[in-house]
């Protein structure tokens, strides 16, 4: 994978995994966002791990539902890049108190061999640019987005993804890609659930915590 132009007779290409287009659908050409998103962290498309791919391709699958455009920015306000450390793979991890979307896979098994070399075809050569090809040594790792950097549009709209209160399965976004109605009733089951959490919790504030107050304060003055 640590590879340059000089071993295709100059010709650009990438490398990427056989798993990452089998397991999340991603699509060739990369879009714009994916792009933008690889430059911004200052990584090839086969450095980042498959589980972040799948961040990568469910965050966009979301943003297509509510209508607005994925968004660099709007990704890494609910996401930051770890530096990989001993391990190979830049990874993608919910930012605390954000969490937006559950991990894909748990584990992945013998999917390092197997991978594609995509190149550029005579008909269009500017596919491959405007995202690093070749592995990078010097990573862009930079703090979460906070809400203050993001432009008006961005900012509302990651108000809204937070004001749902829900943690949208990775899979079932990825699953339902291209069938709007099973896509629309899942988001809305996703969205009832949170609904009832709040409610419940609502309910508890209001009346079962006062009722336990009342009923153990007697007792805790007597036994003291």
């Amino acid at each position: 994978m640590c590879s340059d132009e000089r071993t295709n007779n100059g010709e650009p290409y990438f490398f990427l995994y056989q798993i990452v287009f089998k397991r999340t659908k991603l699509g060739l050409l990369l879009t714009g966002f994916e792009r933008a998103l690889l430059t911004e962290i200052n990584v090839a498309p086969a450095q980042l791990h498959p589980n972040s791919w799948a961040f990568v391709r469910a965050f966009s699958i979301l943003c297509n539902h509510f209508g607005h455009p994925p968004s660099v920015d709007v990704f890494l306000h609910f996401f930051e890049a770890k530096s990989p450390g001993k391990n190979l793979w830049v990874s993608f991890n919910g930012v605390a108190g954000r969490v937006l979307l559950t991990l894909f896979q748990q584990s992945y098994k013998g999917f390092k061999g197997k991978f594609f070399r995509v190149c550029c075809t005579d008909h269009d050569r500017t596919l491959l640019e405007g995202f690093p090809l070749y592995w990078v040594r010097k990573l862009g790792f930079k703090k979460p987005r906070a809400l203050e950097e993001l432009t008006t549009h961005d900012c509302e709209f990651c108000q809204v993804l937070a004001s749902l209160g829900a943690v949208f399965n990775t899979v079932q976004l990825i699953k339902h890609e291209y069938d709007d109605e099973a896509l629309k009733g899942y988001i809305g089951i996703v969205f009832t659930l949170s609904c009832l959490v709040v409610l419940v919790t609502i309910l508890l504030c209001l009346y079962i915590l006062p009722l336990y107050i009342r009923m153990f304060t007697p007792m805790f003055w007597i036994t003291s």
